[in-house]
């Protein structure tokens, strides 16, 4: 599946597009174990939920891997860390000094809109993250197999 930046969604047949949208179950009610979903996720990013106001995605970055710096202006993110260790690089525009942390399972980040941020895999394992968007980012039913499929929809 992919978004034309329009706002349409398009997809590779119709099985892709059933298969996208069965994944994302918003904006119905819904429970899920985060934790058990995140670890075994292996796209690159996954959307689970997207409702009016906000979206949950999972993601996993491989060995020496990173999310890739980005900057959302209109939406704040909170991402914790599922499995494996990570180190989170942030800077806001008008800051001159570039926030570091290193972090592993059961850590939060928290970016507010318009920071800019990237996360590393530093581990020795794929580092899987959950992530919250509040107003929701992408489409709903997004699935990015790769960080190129990702890159390829900007």
């Amino acid at each position: 599946m992919y978004y034309d930046n329009h706002g349409g969604y398009h997809y590779r047949g119709e099985a892709d597009r059933d298969r996208c949208m069965n994944i994302d179950q918003g904006p119905a009610p819904y429970t899920a174990d985060i934790w058990e979903m995140a670890v075994k996720n292996n796209n690159f990013r996954t959307t689970i939920w997207t409702g009016c106001h906000l979206q949950m995605t999972l993601m996993s970055i491989p060995v020496c891997g990173d999310v890739g710096t980005e900057i959302h202006e209109d939406t704040d993110q909170m991402l914790r860390v599922e499995q494996g260790n990570a180190l989170v690089k942030m800077k806001r525009n008008e800051d001159r000094s570039e926030y570091m942390k290193k972090l592993s399972q059961g850590d939060g980040i928290f970016v507010p809109a318009g920071t800019k941020h990237n996360i590393i895999n530093i581990g020795n394992i794929p580092l899987k993250l959950s992530s919250v968007y509040a107003p929701p980012h992408h489409p709903r039913g997004t699935i990015h197999h790769t960080k190129a499929d990702a890159e390829n929809e900007m």
